[in-house]
């Protein structure tokens, strides 16, 4: 009777697994969320050679934030992240959620980072922001092709000491 309990759940799982037990795949969503997590880690490691693997050939990132500032590459992405980090060594970005539809993957996040060289025009402060970003990812077959980002420049120039705010009762 033991004996044939044993073949009988032997036989119960192997049906089991030839007829469809396995595990489904995750949904596309999360496969692209998956991509952007690692873009994420990539930019806080600061390991930029990863974009060659993560971004398509033709990457374009959009940002009104930047002014006439144009990336069109991964090439120029991992230059433009380059400059950034010898800005500010110390920057870390903190994704907060993501958010997935298609093949698009929305951010909402948070940077910090002490700046230690000059920013364009702006000369090293040596001092702290932290600023809360919006960004949407677009993917094509399992890299990113878009990103758009959105963030206070303001907010920022104003915590780096290049752009005082208005005091109060002034127009």
């Amino acid at each position: 009777m033991r004996q044939q309990n044993w073949l009988f759940t032997a036989v119960a799982i192997l049906l089991g697994l030839l007829i469809g037990c396995k595990p489904s795949p995750a949904p596309q969503t999360e496969v692209n969320k998956a991509v952007v997590h690692r873009f994420n880690e990539a930019l806080n490691n600061g390991n930029f050679d990863l974009f060659d693997e993560l971004l398509t050939p033709d990457f374009v990132r959009h940002c009104q934030a930047s002014g006439d500032q144009q990336i069109n590459s991964p090439e120029e992405y991992k230059r433009f992240n380059e400059q950034w980090v010898t800005t500010f060594p110390d920057l870390h970005t903190t994704s907060h959620f993501l958010v997935a539809e298609g093949d698009m993957v929305a951010a909402y996040a948070t940077t910090t980072g002490t700046q230690t060289e000059s920013m364009g025009s702006f000369p090293a402060t040596g001092k702290k922001m932290e600023s809360d970003f919006l960004s949407i990812f677009r993917l094509e077959e399992g890299k990113i092709a878009e990103l758009w980002v959105e963030w206070d420049n303001l907010a920022i120039l104003t915590q780096l000491g290049h752009f005082p705010p208005p005091v109060k009762g002034e127009d």
